[in-house]
């Protein structure tokens, strides 16, 4: 609930950026950052809530131990499938972000930790 409280009150930032035009990538979220590849993509509201559930997964493990998770959860899956992409997707960070990416109204109920059940 602390989290929750602390998400609201936290300013995301959304920064437009001309190195993600270089990446495959739309959007990344680092804390406290939203950074985009297109400034149209500022109104994509899939996207940005997309990215606003990893900025709440980041918060809830310190910001810190999110980023180490994740690295280590991507290079598991990556042993395991011998594919980048199918090892980012299924990353337990990512599956609820794709999820719930349309619910616009998904932080507003998500349970703490809620990305354990994609584990």
């Amino acid at each position: 609930m602390l989290v929750k409280k602390l998400f609201i009150f936290v300013t995301m930032i959304i920064v437009c950026q001309k190195p993600l035009k270089k990446l495959k990538i739309n959007g990344i979220a680092l804390f406290p950052f939203i950074f985009i590849r297109k400034p149209e993509d500022k109104e994509n509201n899939v996207l940005i809530n997309h990215e606003k559930i990893h900025l709440c997964q980041q918060l809830e493990m310190l910001i810190i131990f999110f980023y180490i998770f994740y690295v280590i959860e991507y290079y598991y899956w990556f042993f395991k499938l011998k594919d980048g992409y199918l090892a980012y997707r299924r990353i337990s960070f990512e599956r609820e972000a794709y999820t719930n990416e349309n619910n616009l109204n998904y932080l507003k109920k998500r349970k703490f930790w809620n990305f354990r059940k994609y584990l």
